[in-house]
C-alpha cells in the first residue's frame, strides 16, 4: 500500500506531541539570560581585580568555559539542558559542552584513540566552519576596504 506526501505528513501530525513552544522559548529565554548574567557579574568581579580590562574579559570567558566544563562532568549541565533546551546553548557555554561530552563519553577508549579523537567530533565542524566563515568575511571585508 503506497502513502501520499499528504497522507503521510497528516498521520505524522497526528502521532507527534505537540511541543510547548511558549514554556519552551521562556525557558531558554530565562537560562541563556542567567548565564550571561552570571558572566557579567563575573566581569564585575574581575573589573575590581588590579588587572587590565581585556584580561577581566579573558577571565570571564575562561570561568564560563570551566564551569560548563565541571557542569558537564559531573551530568549536571545535561539536567539543565534537558529542561532549558536552547538556553544552554550560550556559545561559550554550549561548546565548552560540546567538547567535554564526547572526552568523558570515550575516556574508556585510551586519551589518544578515545579523547583525543573523540573530542572534536560534535565541536569539530563547528571549528571548521567557523574558520572558513571568518576567513571569507575577512576577505570580503578586505576587498570592500581597498578603496
Amino acid at each position: 500500500m503506497k502513502i501520499s506526501k499528504s497522507d503521510y505528513r497528516t498521520l505524522a501530525e497526528k502521532s507527534s506531541p505537540k511541543s510547548p513552544i511558549l514554556k519552551n522559548c521562556s525557558l531558554a529565554f530565562l537560562v541563556g539570560g542567567t548565564i550571561c548574567t552570571i558572566g557579567q557579574i563575573l566581569l564585575t568581579c574581575y573589573q575590581k581585580l588590579p588587572i587590565k580590562p581585556e584580561d577581566a574579559k579573558t577571565l570571564v570567558s575562561v570561568s564560563l568555559i570551566f564551569m560548563a566544563a565541571v557542569l558537564t562532568a559531573f551530568g549536571i549541565f545535561d539536567k539543565i539542558a534537558k529542561h532549558a533546551g536552547a538556553g544552554t546553548l550560550v556559545p561559550i557555554t554550549g561548546f565548552a559542552n560540546a567538547v567535554v561530552s564526547p572526552a568523558i563519553e570515550y575516556k574508556a577508549e585510551g586519551f589518544v584513540l578515545g579523547v583525543g579523537a573523540k573530542m572534536f567530533t560534535i565541536a569539530g565542524p563547528v571549528i571548521v566552519y567557523g574558520t572558513v566563515a571568518s576567513v571569507i568575511y575577512g576577505v570580503v571585508y578586505w576587498l570592500i576596504n581597498m578603496t
